[in-house]
């Protein structure tokens, strides 16, 4: 009867046994075979290392196609600490071909770090320079891509271009203003090594980067180079505090030259003041021309036959209501009733204000016609 006992203990214990045994055998097999590809990607993400790789901005083009803002390659310096195996002997020479102190490098090549950016020394290297660098076959250093903003026009439309930082993030004009588009997506260089640093013996992974967008603005770049030379011409015979003139499309109101001065060369916006980097004229110091202006106006009236200079009476009462807003004469009381040529002589708003109106129910057709030929007056 005990013996009885002892076996059916036995057989139960058994049974438990091979239970969890078949139990370890397939988590086994639904690791090693089942759910694999998910903890191997767990396990790479613990390995790998990212050499980054730049992406190109996109380009600034004008309406022909004739690149305004372009990219140059130039190479970086990056390091990963604990493959560095002599440290002492890469901090000296790589102070020495990037003309810094020791101690300045010594912070990049001791850093408790899986990868160090050599920032700012490092970044944007001469081909020279990085020639140097790469002659040296240094353990733990590495050469990466980076692309650097270039303007070929140098201070042509720069304020209208705008520049960007040295991490290629736009910081005025178009650069700025789309910089969401312009800003491609960075790829790297993805290696594989252990806790400490060490390189495993696998192969690496390139992930290519993705460009950023181009954009073609409505700049004609020949009419920019005139606007340009005029400009300069202004600045060098009346020494003016600014000038500044936009060139427009009357058809359609595209702008097709614009530029200021003083201006600058986006290439070295670090050698300008805030203000000349920031001030686009033509756009920032807006204001209203006046009577300056009458003379458009009426030229536009009399080419649609809206007015006739001599023939065509006015009465100026004083004041007058344009769209809720009160309009008054500079004179008291108004000048009452005058001509068309007596209104520019009196320099009436009233009259003019008035005109104006009347050309705007005109056909469209006709008010860029008049526009165009009183372009042909200056």
């Amino acid at each position: 009867m005990f013996l009885r006992k002892i076996d059916k203990r036995i057989k139960i214990l058994f049974l438990v046994l091979l239970f969890c045994f078949l139990l370890i055998i397939l988590r086994v097999f639904y690791v090693q075979i089942i759910d694999y590809k998910k903890l191997n990607k767990y396990a790479k993400n613990l390995w790998s290392r990212d050499l980054p790789v730049e992406a190109n901005r996109g380009k600034i083009l004008d309406r022909n196609g004739v690149v305004l803002a372009d990219n140059i390659t130039t190479t970086s310096l990056v390091l990963i600490p604990n493959q560095i195996k002599n440290k002492k002997k890469t901090t000296r020479l790589l102070a020495d071909i990037l003309n810094v102190s020791y101690e300045e490098m010594k912070e990049h090549v001791y850093k408790q770090t899986s990868i160090e950016r050599v920032h700012p020394e490092g970044r944007r290297l001469s081909y020279e320079v990085s020639d140097k660098i790469a002659s040296l076959k240094l353990d733990g250093v590495y050469l990466v891509k980076e692309s650097k903003r270039s303007y070929p026009y140098k201070n042509l439309l720069s304020h209208v271009l705008g520049y960007v930082g040295i991490d290629n993030q736009g910081l005025s004009g178009i650069e700025l203003q789309y910089d969401k588009y312009l800003t491609g997506k960075s790829g790297a260089i993805k290696y594989f090594s252990d806790a400490k640093g060490n390189k495993l013996n696998l192969t690496d992974i390139y992930v290519a980067p993705q460009d950023g967008m181009n954009i073609t603005l409505t700049i004609d770049i020949n009419i920019q180079k005139s606007l340009e030379r005029e400009l300069d011409n202004i600045v060098d015979m009346f020494s003016p505090d600014n000038a500044l003139a936009i060139v427009m499309e009357p058809n359609t109101g595209e702008i097709l030259a614009m530029s200021s001065r003083p201006d600058y060369d986006p290439n070295n916006y670090q050698n300008y003041n805030t203000e000349t980097l920031s001030r686009n004229l033509p756009i920032w110091s807006s204001y209203e021309p006046g009577s300056t202006f009458k003379i458009i106006t009426t030229s536009a009236a009399v080419e649609e036959n809206v007015v006739d200079l001599k023939k065509d009476h006015f009465y100026d009462s004083g004041s007058v209501n344009v769209d809720g807003s009160i309009l008054r004469c500079w004179k008291a009381g108004g000048h009452g009733e005058q001509t068309m040529l007596q209104v520019l002589q009196n320099s009436c708003n009233l009259v003019e204000q008035q005109e104006i109106l009347s050309i705007m129910k005109t056909p469209l057709n006709f008010q860029r016609k008049s526009i165009v030929d009183i372009n042909q007056l200056f």
